[in-house]
C-alpha cells in the first residue's frame, strides 16, 4: 500500500515495486506505457517520466527507446536486496534533511541546511561512529557495511551513514554535520574528484580519528583501507589473455581521473606489456560517463560495442558489467560467446544465481572490517593517535563466474 500523503511520482513507484515484489511483474516483463499510467494515476506525463526514470536509475527497470519500459533482468537480486533491508536487524531509517533534532540518543541525526540522505542505525545512547560513503547503489556497499557491523554488533558504538551523492560539496558538510553532531569517528569513502577535500585535510590536522576507505590522496598519509588496483587490473589481463583474448577493452564510467581508476588502468597497462602485447588507447574507455537510465543507441559505448571493437571488457565497477550485458543482449550478442565480461567487484546479492559474471573481488567485507578495527584502536588508544597511520592493502582476487570464455575469434 503507499501512502496518499506521498507524492505522486513516488506513489507510481511503489506501485510498480509491489507489483514487481508481488511477482505480479516478473523479469524483461513490459509496464504499462506512459500514457496508461497517467490515465490510471490522473497525473501528468512529467511525473510519470520522473517515477520511471528513478526506478530505471534505482536498477527496477530498464527503458528502451521507442519500446518502452520492461522489468531489470537483475531484478531478482534487486528484491532480494530490497527484502534485506526492510527485514535488517538493523531497523535503517531514512531521516528527512530537513527534520531538527536536540539529540542522538536514539534513532535519529540532524542534517540542516544539506540535501543529504541520512540512514541511522539504533542507538540506544551509544557512541557515534560515522560513515559518508558516494553512494548506495550496488552491492558493494552493502557488503562493507555488513563487514563494519561484524565489528560495531557487540561494541558500544552505533554507525550513521550519509551519502555524499558522490559531490565534494556534500561531502565536506557530511564532515562537519556528523562532528557537529556527536561523531567520535569517521570512515570515508572519499567521492570521485580530481581535488582534494579540504574538510578531510583538517580532520588529519587536528587529529580526528579518521580512516579512508578504497580511494586515498597521493603524497597525504592517512590510515587508509584499499584494495591493490594494480594487482587487480593485471588479474584481470592474465585471466582473459589466457583464454585467447587479445582486444581487451578496460572500462570505467567516471571520466574523472581517481586514483582508484588509475590504479586499475596501470595494472591493465602492466599485464599487457608483461605479455609484450602493444597497448591500443582506443581500448581504455574513460571518457564518458554513463546514466544508468536505460540503453541509449547513441551513447559512445553503445557504438563500441556494436562495432564488436574488443572481444572481452573489464569494468571498473559491477554496474557498468551488468550495463555492458545489457547492451549486448539488446544487440543479439551472446555472453560469453560474442563478448567476455569481467568487472571488479561482485555485482550480485550473493545468492549463488546463474549467469553470475566473472569478478575481481575486492573483499569488502574484510576492507569494512579492517577500517573499523583501526578506528577502534585510535578511539579507545588515545595515544595511538600520534602513531605511523595504518596502511592496510588487501590483495584482490579472481572469481570466475558465466561471463567469460574462450575467445574463439
Amino acid at each position: 500500500m503507499y501512502n496518499d500523503r506521498q507524492p505522486l511520482y513516488v506513489q507510481i513507484q511503489e506501485h510498480f515495486k509491489n507489483l514487481i515484489l508481488n511477482n505480479e511483474l516478473k523479469e524483461n516483463d513490459k509496464i504499462p506505457s506512459e500514457k496508461e499510467v497517467m490515465e490510471q494515476f490522473s497525473v501528468s506525463r512529467i511525473t510519470v517520466a520522473n517515477a520511471l526514470m528513478q526506478l530505471a536509475k534505482d536498477g527496477w527497470i530498464y527503458r528502451v527507446p521507442g519500446r518502452g519500459s520492461f522489468v531489470s533482468e537483475e531484478i531478482q537480486g534487486i528484491v532480494a536486496n530490497h527484502k534485506a533491508v526492510l527485514e535488517s536487524e538493523f531497523r535503517l531509517q531514512i531521516v528527512p534533511a530537513d527534520k531538527s533534532y536536540t539529540s542522538l540518543g536514539s534513532t535519529a541525526v540532524s542534517v540542516n541546511k544539506t540535501e543529504n540522505t541520512v540512514i541511522s542505525l539504533a542507538s540506544g545512547g551509544r557512541k557515534i561512529i560515522g560513515l559518508i560513503m558516494p553512494g548506495l547503489v550496488d552491492y558493494f556497499s552493502i557488503r562493507l557495511i555488513q563487514g563494519i557491523n561484524n565489528i560495531l554488533e557487540e561494541s558500544q558504538y552505533s554507525l550513521y551513514i550519509i551519502q555524499s551523492f558522490n559531490s565534494i560539496e556534500r561531502e565536506e558538510e557530511a564532515i562537519l554535520d556528523l562532528i557537529k553532531n556527536g561523531a567520535v569517528g569517521l570512515i570515508i569513502f572519499p567521492c570521485d574528484t580530481e581535488t582534494y577535500n579540504e574538510e578531510i585535510l583538517s580532520l588529519k590536522q587536528i587529529k580526528f580519528p579518521f580512516v579512508l576507505i578504497d580511494r586515498y590522496f597521493p603524497g597525504v598519509e592517512t590510515n587508509i583501507v584499499r584494495s591493490d588496483g594494480m594487482i587487480g587490473g593485471k588479474l584481470a589481463v592474465d585471466y582473459l589473455w589466457d583464454l585467447g583474448h587479445r582486444d581487451i577493452a578496460i572500462c570505467s564510467d567516471s571520466p574523472l581521473p581517481i586514483t582508484t581508476v588509475e590504479d586499475r588502468i596501470n595494472g591493465y597497462m602492466d599485464g599487457l606489456k608483461k605479455k609484450e602485447a602493444l597497448i591500443n588507447p582506443a581500448l581504455i574507455l574513460t571518457d564518458f560517463h554513463v546514466e544508468y537510465k536505460g540503453i541509449n543507441a547513441e551513447h559512445p559505448l553503445y557504438r563500441f560495442i556494436k562495432n564488436r571493437m574488443a572481444t572481452a571488457f573489464i569494468t571498473l565497477n559491477g554496474r557498468l558489467g551488468l550495463h555492458i550485458r545489457s547492451i549486448c543482449r539488446e544487440l543479439g550478442l551472446r555472453v560469453p560467446e560474442d563478448i567476455s565480461i569481467l568487472t571488479f567487484d561482485d555485482p550480485s546479492p550473493g545468492l549463488n544465481e546463474s549467469g553470475a559474471l566473472t569478478y575481481i573481488s575486492q573483499s569488502e567485507g574484510i576492507m569494512g572490517e579492517e577500517a573499523v578495527n583501526i578506528l577502534l584502536n585510535m578511539l579507545e588508544e588515545p595515544q595511538n593517535l600520534d602513531h605511523k597511520y595504518h596502511k592496510v592493502i588487501l590483495k584482490p582476487e579472481l572469481i570466475e563466474g558465466e561471463s567469460t570464455a574462450v575467445c574463439v575469434v
